[in-house]
Parts: C-alpha cells; sequence; structure tokens
C-alpha cells in the first residue's frame, strides 16, 4: 500500500472525492514554488501532482511549457526536484507526491538510480506520458518493484481495443485525459466525461481522476461527480505564472478543493 492507495482509502471511507493539485517545480523559483507546495495539504488537495521541468512538454499547453521554461531558466535540475520533495516531507509524510514528466531526464540520469532517490525523497507514484504500455520494461515495471505507484493515461481516443493494454500495469488510479488534445485547450464536460469513466470503471477497481479543462470550482464539482476526483493544474500554475502573491494562490486552490469535495 502506497500513500496514493492510503489516500484513496480513506476517501471511500468519508465518501469523498479526490482533489489531486499540479505545480511546476521550481516554478517561478524554488523557495516560491515550494511554499505553495507546502501549502497545498491544508488548502485541501489530497494529492500533490509535481511537475519536472523538461524542455519538449509534448503534452502540455503554453501555460505549462511557460512554467517549465521559467523553472528551467532558474536553474531547475532533477536533483532540486527531489530537493524540494525533501523538503515538503520534512513537514509532512502523509500527503501523496505524484512526480509528472518525460523520460528523457530519467533516461538520463539511470533508470535505477532515479527511481531509488525518489523514492527514498518520498515520491509515491510517477506519471510518465511519453512512454506507452509496450515499454513497460522500461520504467513502469521497475518503478512498481520499487514500491512506487505507475499511473497511466486514457483519453477519449483510448478505445475499447487499446483500454486493456493501458490499465495491463497501471497502479494508483487512472488519469482520465477529458479532452483531445494538450493541457489547458478546451473545458471539460461532465456530460462527454461521465461514459467514458464508466467505460472505464468496468474494466478496473482503480479509482479513475480526470484532469485537463478544469478551471474553476463549479467544474470541479462538475467532473469529480462523474469520477472518483478532478486534476486542475493549468489553472493554479497561471496564477503561479501571473505572480501572484501564495496566499492568493493557496485561496484559489482551496475553492477548486471545495468544489471538488463538495461532488
Amino acid at each position: 500500500m502506497t500513500r496514493i492507495d492510503d489516500t484513496f482509502a480513506r476517501l471511500k471511507a468519508q465518501k469523498k472525492k479526490a482533489f489531486v493539485s499540479y505545480i511546476m517545480a521550481g516554478d517561478p523559483d524554488v523557495p516560491t514554488a515550494l511554499a505553495v507546495m507546502k501549502g497545498l495539504p491544508a488548502a485541501g488537495v489530497d494529492i500533490i501532482e509535481l511537475g519536472l521541468p523538461f524542455t519538449d512538454p509534448m503534452a502540455d499547453g503554453p501555460t505549462i511549457q511557460r512554467a517549465g521554461q521559467r523553472a528551467l531558466e532558474g536553474g531547475m535540475t532533477v536533483d532540486q526536484t527531489l530537493q524540494m520533495v525533501r523538503d515538503f516531507r520534512a513537514g509532512d509524510a502523509t500527503t501523496p507526491i505524484v512526480l509528472m514528466g518525460y523520460y528523457n531526464p530519467i533516461y538520463s540520469r539511470g533508470v535505477d538510480r532515479f527511481l531509488d532517490e525518489a523514492k527514498a525523497a518520498g515520491i509515491d507514484g510517477l506519471i510518465v506520458v511519453d512512454l506507452p504500455p509496450e515499454e513497460d520494461a522500461e520504467l513502469c515495471l521497475p518503478a512498481q518493484a520499487a514500491g512506487l505507484n505507475f499511473i497511466r493515461l486514457a483519453t477519449p481516443t483510448t478505445d475499447a481495443k487499446r483500454l486493456p493494454k493501458v490499465l495491463q500495469n497501471t497502479s494508483g488510479f487512472v488519469y482520465y485525459v477529458s479532452v483531445t488534445g494538450i493541457t489547458g485547450a478546451a473545458a471539460a464536460q461532465s456530460a462527454e466525461v461521465a461514459p467514458e469513466v464508466a467505460r472505464i470503471k468496468r474494466s478496473t477497481d482503480l479509482p479513475v481522476i480526470v484532469g485537463f479543462g478544469i478551471t474553476t470550482p463549479e467544474a470541479a464539482q462538475n467532473i469529480a461527480s462523474v469520477a472518483d476526483g478532478c486534476v486542475v493544474g493549468s489553472a493554479i500554475v497561471k496564477e503561479i505564472g501571473e505572480g501572484k502573491p501564495v496566499a492568493e494562490v493557496l485561496a484559489m486552490v482551496a475553492a477548486l478543493a471545495k468544489g471538488a469535495h463538495a461532488a
């Protein structure tokens, strides 16, 4: 059982939906990003999705791309990202952290070394969007052997033939991408999401969390009501990118969390 598994078990017992928030490590700088990260649990965040900055983030829209660029220009590295996690863990031993990124920085570091360091730092799961199920031996299976959940994305184009392959070695939860395209590209619609979530849940006992296109507390509530929870990323990252004070960013996060938890 990972912290992710424990969190979903607790939420299920409380009959609550999960609220997951995404921020980019080191955006706009390490102290600000860490201050936001440390404030997320008190704002109602159940799981933190932490972006690992990368130069070629093909699944991300302009808002998160710019966040990654700001972090990289500030000198953010894999080492510093792991240190952010360790600094967070010094005051919080329970909130799950999912590292979201791309395979290149992990491959460059070495899979075994990266997994050892990630686990030791306090990371609970990985989302690596450019590794398909056909490459599970590359990272997915070693990650699970190391005690980390490997979370896979399903999309509106994941058909009945492809879905079993996507779910095969997924653990923690399934991340359903509510729109076709990149992050921040369009608004999620609960009427369209509901049948897709139901379709996925017929094939797995894992929680299904919906992300992409959720920007308001009302949208968070609507989407969480037809799934096991929701993820908000671009809307939060946009506030950080605009230089809003940490307290203001966290107040927005709290409103989104309240929406999801009201579902």
